[in-house]
């Protein structure tokens, strides 16, 4: 799909007037490698500072994510490490980044000229059972926690990644029930990628803070069971909440071939290198905007944002390579008729307001 240098200028000046929030990128890895910085432009993965600059983003959510299930207190172990990585880049690099906890902080490094690093758990056995643990997440800075992962904790089930799952709790468990009212207390986003449909509905039956799907697309445009029914997406918006459309050619393009889990395992090992493709199939960047597209027809400019899964999944759509690409997608938004205004919303108001409505509840909780 060609795109005009003139849609090219106006979606980069856009970019410069809003702020532009990815909520889910899985960065956070590649900080454990001493010999990787964050303010060098690299030619493999998808994030770094020079890039994020290039593409007009203001703000990212790192996630931290340890593969499981684990033994008792790997998961614990590993995401204090990541969350202390994450926190230090605010450290070694003050003049460029911030480390964010609230939506105001998302703010002032906006003004500042900096990008705001946001602190995200995916994955709800990461906690272990452990409510107290979840409050020393939410300590740390966390802003949202994605419930469960491609398999079942013992309080959530998983929609699975790469294959479907039988159910195991039929939803959420009462213990998960608590850990949902307690993110509410505490000011935590419920996160309601990768759970199961169940555990979709159970979530929304007992939060009372705005849901958000940090990471998901529409089931209607591509059928893969990570994605969200038009049902699924209307009960988000009907309670305030956003659809942050995934990025993944693997999710978003039904046309996608299957490609061997060992394959792809290799390939995050060896760091995302740019000159490596998993298949020969391109998937156009045109159905990336079909998604946004069916979910703003659905739902409106209110609720629908940006969660590309960077860094963290084996193949892009065509002209969306790494984060420096992203006004490729803001200019053919723009070219589908949507005005600037709704386009601001979606590149990260909407995300904002969220954070911003979850503290609320949290405050008047207390």
């Amino acid at each position: 799909m060609k795109i005009s240098q003139t849609q090219l200028t106006q979606a980069r000046a856009l970019h410069h007037r809003a702020t532009v929030i990815d909520t889910h990128v899985d960065t956070t890895q590649r900080l454990a490698d001493e010999t990787w910085n964050f303010t060098t432009r690299h030619n493999e993965g998808h994030v770094d500072l020079p890039r994020m600059k290039d593409g007009g983003i203001d703000a990212m959510f790192f996630a931290v994510f340890a593969a499981g299930p684990l033994a008792k207190g790997e998961g614990i172990r590993a995401t204090r490490t990541q969350i202390r990585h994450i926190q230090a880049l605010a450290t070694q690099f003050p003049d460029d980044v911030i480390f964010a906890v609230t939506a105001d902080d998302v703010r002032e490094a906006k003004a500042q000229g900096k990008v705001a690093i946001i602190l995200a758990i995916e994955g709800g056995y990461l906690i272990e059972d452990s409510l107290d643990i979840l409050n020393e997440y939410r300590s740390a800075g966390a802003a949202y926690m994605t419930l469960t992962h491609a398999f079942h904790t013992t309080w959530a089930d998983s929609a699975g990644v790469h294959q479907d799952l039988k159910p195991l709790h039929n939803g959420l468990t009462t213990f998960g029930r608590e850990v949902v009212k307690e993110m509410n207390r505490i000011g935590m986003m419920v996160d309601i990628s990768h759970v199961s449909d169940k555990t979709f509905w159970d979530v929304l039956d007992v939060t009372t803070s705005p849901p958000i799907a940090t990471h998901c697309s529409c089931r209607t445009v591509s059928p893969h069971r990570r994605n969200l029914t038009d049902e699924m997406m209307k009960a988000i918006a009907d309670r305030d909440g956003v659809v942050q459309i995934n990025f993944a050619a693997g999710f978003i393009d039904p046309n996608y071939p299957p490609i061997d889990p060992d394959r792809v395992k290799a390939f995050f090992q060896q760091g995302c290198p740019a000159n490596v493709r998993l298949t020969d199939h391109i998937t156009p960047l045109s159905i990336l905007v079909d998604h946004f597209d069916h979910a703003l027809q659905l739902i409106g400019p209110d609720h629908v944002g940006i969660g590309t899964d960077f860094d963290g999944i084996p193949a892009l759509p065509d002209d969306m390579h790494d984060c420096s690409y992203l006004p490729n997608l803001t200019a053919l938004l723009l070219d589908r008729g949507y005005d600037e205004e709704a386009l601001i919303k979606v590149l990260g108001s909407n995300a904002l307001r969220v954070m911003d409505a979850c503290q609320s509840v949290a405050i008047k909780r207390d």
